[in-house]
């Protein structure tokens, strides 16, 4: 049993909420979906109504829930968390999965002190699947209806990863938006450059085989998503801040002139700065970076390695340098 005999899950129609409404059900949980229109094609499958003023029929819903799971848009969830830990009775868990946490847990600090609740934040899409895959898990009010959520998540295959609220944040603006910034502004770069990417396709070594294949898996996601992710994360500026800073000083260690950007022939010059060779300068950045990698540089070495190998066959050194 999913410990949940009756559950509600608000906006279950969405992607992220079916794949936690269907984890309860196949748990044994009597699972409602509410969302604001109706699955199409399937007009009964899910009650209709606004969580943020619940009508009669969602207010008796939440009333008898063990666990409500807010799967919506952050101003919806934070709007809903008054009335709708007005309704829940004692003992109920409140969840939900936002990819943001701190203003989740002002909110419930304001409104719902007392209220036992976790924020699961699925660090994949749902197409993939949950089997091995990490599930950030904010904890405000521990009790065993968090308990019990956390051990389905890992009965449906799913790694919960126990996070701060300001843990999460700060972690989400390195994993997610500075990654997808990195990704997109690779997309950018590349469009600004004028390059044929038939041409990149056929010739690219491994490293910008896997760039071009992270840059088509973003543009196959919603804009929307990944905007939200850049806007709503309190640190993700920082992160793209800290993204454009390391591009400049990087620029500058190799000896780039941004008044002569355009002039192919640059470091034939002695006495520009890009006439010298940047090598032992990145001595010291390839040392610290290593430092900070500490003990996952050789864990993600050998992943990397295995990466190369589904994209072409490799010897046993795989690639290295290009």
């Amino acid at each position: 049993m999913s410990g949940f005999p009756r559950s509600v899950v608000v906006g279950g129609s969405g992607a992220v909420g079916g794949m936690f409404a269907a984890l309860l059900r196949e748990a044994g949980s009597r699972t409602l979906v509410v969302d604001l229109v109706p699955q199409p094609g399937r007009p009964d499958a899910c009650l209709v109504g606004d969580v943020t003023a619940p009508g009669p029929e969602l207010a008796a819903a939440l009333r008898d829930a063990d666990l409500v799971l807010l799967a919506v848009h952050e101003d919806v969830a934070l709007k809903a968390v008054a009335p709708v830990t007005r309704l829940m009775r004692p003992g109920a868990l409140l969840a939900d999965t936002l990819s943001v946490r701190t203003g989740m847990a002002a909110e419930l600090a304001a409104h719902a002190p007392g209220v036992q609740h976790v924020g699961l934040n699925p660090m994949f899409a749902p197409a993939a699947g949950m089997t091995g895959r990490p599930v950030a898990a904010v904890v405000t009010r521990d009790g065993p209806g968090v308990t019990a959520l956390l051990r389905l998540v890992e009965g449906g295959g799913g790694r919960p990863v126990r996070l701060t609220a300001e843990e999460h944040d700060r972690t989400t603006a390195a994993t997610q938006a500075l990654t997808h910034a990195v990704i997109l502004s690779f997309g950018l770069a590349l469009a600004r450059l004028g390059v044929d990417v038939r041409a990149l396709a056929a010739t690219a070594p491994p490293p910008h085989q896997v760039l071009l294949a992270l840059l088509a898996r973003v543009l196959g996601g919603s804009p929307e998503v990944y905007g939200d992710i850049q806007r709503s994360n309190p640190r993700a500026a920082s992160s793209r801040r800290a993204l454009a800073e390391a591009l400049r000083s990087f620029a500058a260690l190799i000896g780039d002139d941004p008044d002569r950007a355009d002039d192919p022939d640059r470091g034939d010059d002695p006495g520009h700065p890009g006439g010298f060779d940047g090598a032992g300068n990145l001595d010291g950045v390839f040392e610290e970076l290593r430092r900070l990698m500490g003990p996952e540089l050789a864990a993600g070495q050998d992943h990397c390695q295995e990466l190369f190998r589904t994209l072409h066959r490799t010897d046993d050194e795989g690639e290295k340098d290009r």
